[in-house]
């Protein structure tokens, strides 16, 4: 029989029931006739559930018991940086300075807000190697897709806004890299890689021309390698006229080591929700913010912040910037987590970050060799990939291998991506997990591996603790059903 908080609020709900008791109104109602459109004014009550307090505390309880997020169990998304962030970090967003501030009131008022985020580009321009920092991008994406214009705008400043239309990305690039360079309203052209899984430098060089735009990378890439040719590929790139974009989706893997701006890269953004402890998941909040080099600062967007003696200001008068892509300076909250977590971690924590993050892959990519095959053989950097190909002989795909792993409560990593790597599986253990942790999910994997060479039925027909089996996530995505209509 199913728990009555597995139930929908409409479905529990009984008339009369209440979960409040307020006194009478003082106020006498009032006549919205010419007020408010008469259109608009309700002639009947609102049609909402009636349940007591217990019953409302029962149904979302239930609710979050039956969400996974990190706080519950490992979450070893690769490619997405998936790990428990401090909850100093959300008392401090909290503070009523910073949590209930307007972003409109004027800048007298809120010297305090400005402040951190003065010190947070000034922060985040360290650790990227940039001359300039914009807080506004709301997430990478949108970060790419400011860096893009700024691209464009920079070309078309130079008298090459025709001519270069071209955006090189690699094969395996995140999605959004191609995807922004279209939206900005470039031409993608995917250079292949290499057998050691790189950028190839051949490719590369045969695709840059007059009509290159620039490059868009992720150093370490999507297959949590190192490009140990970067100082080549800049120096390619910059040779053409263009310009290197940095995707920092992958920043974990080289907080304290090196930065983009070392290698050679022109605009970079970096996803505060991924590397410096932002809730991360169900649609956000998200921080993307970009970094330029000094000779791109003049097509930031704009408003920014600037600093007068001890005052903090907000700056408008920017003739060539590509303007503003996000209200105020994007998701403020986000931003004071970021800077808590800086401040807190100091440039030694930071460092170890990556450290650990490093070795936590490179432990558990040990662990799984003789189990999985394994493209590319050499030291991963923050995550790694490994292949299901030798399952799929045997008849297990790698979904029913990401299907079985929820029936020993972890989440399962990145499947299918990147899609030059035949039955993909993409790990990323983040530095946050415990080595018993690791070992658990190595265990896991071992268990999995051996199931599908003696039992394959137990992986192939997998979940099997779950609420539900499996969906049809085709249908879900694309045709969801999100409404309740009551008989």
């Amino acid at each position: 029989m199913t728990a009555v908080y597995n139930d929908l609020l409409f479905e529990i709900s009984r008339p009369g029931r209440k979960g409040y008791s307020l006194p009478e109104s003082s106020v006498e109602k009032t006549d919205l006739t010419g007020v408010i459109p008469e259109h608009l004014i309700r002639e009947d009550a609102a049609e909402l559930p009636e349940l007591s307090e217990l019953q409302v505390m029962r149904h979302y309880t239930g609710l979050s018991n039956k969400n996974f997020g990190i706080e519950t169990g490992f979450y070893p998304l690769g490619s997405c940086t998936m790990k428990y962030n401090p909850k100093v970090n959300e008392d401090i967003a909290r503070y009523s300075g910073f949590a209930q501030i307007h972003p409109f009131q004027p800048a007298q008022t809120a010297q305090g807000a400005l402040e951190l985020m003065y010190r947070l580009e000034e922060n985040l321009k360290e650790v990227t190697g940039m001359d300039a920092i914009s807080l506004q991008p709301a997430a990478g994406a949108q970060g790419e897709w400011a860096g893009l214009l700024i691209f464009k705008a920079y070309h078309e400043a130079n008298g090459e806004g025709e001519q270069r239309r071209k955006i090189l990305v690699p094969d395996s690039a995140h999605g959004t890299n191609p995807a922004s360079a279209v939206v900005a309203g470039y031409d993608v052209v995917e250079i292949k890689s290499n057998e050691q899984g790189r950028v190839g430098i051949d490719a590369l060089k045969a695709a840059v021309g007059p009509d290159t735009a620039g490059l868009m990378l992720t150093n370490p890439n999507t297959l949590g390698l190192f490009e140990v040719d970067i100082v080549e590929i800049a120096e390619i790139v910059h040779e053409a006229g263009g310009l290197l974009y940095y995707d920092g989706a992958n920043a974990n893997a080289i907080l304290g080591k090196s930065t983009p701006g070392e290698m050679g890269f022109d605009v970079v953004h970096l996803n505060l929700h991924k590397s410096f402890s932002t809730p991360h998941g169900g649609g956000g909040p998200g921080s993307g913010p970009i970094g330029v080099k000094d000779y791109l600062k003049a097509f930031m967007p704009s408003p920014r912040i600037a600093k007068e003696g001890d005052t903090y200001k907000v700056t408008t008068d920017h003739p060539q910037s590509i303007g503003r892509v996000k209200g105020y300076f994007g998701n403020f909250g986000v931003n004071v987590r970021a800077y808590s977590y800086i401040r807190s971690m100091g440039a030694d924590g930071l460092q170890q970050v990556s450290e650990d993050a490093v070795l936590h892959a490179n432990y558990l990519k040990a662990r799984l060799e003789p189990y999985y095959d394994t493209p590319y053989s050499s030291h991963c950097k923050h995550e790694f990939v490994l292949s299901g190909v030798r399952q799929k002989k045997l008849g297990v795909r790698t979904l029913d291998i990401a299907k079985r792993l929820l029936d020993y409560g972890f989440y399962a990593p990145t499947v299918y991506f990147p899609l030059i790597v035949e039955e993909c599986l993409m790990i990323e253990p983040t530095e946050t997990e415990a080595k018993e942790q690791l070992d658990a999910f190595a265990d896991a994997m071992i268990e999995i591996a051996e199931d599908a060479e003696n039992n394959p039925e137990t992986v192939t027909g997998a979940p099997f603790t779950k609420a539900v089996k499996r969906l049809d996530e085709v249908t879900a995505a694309r045709k969801p059903v999100v409404t309740y209509q009551r008989d």
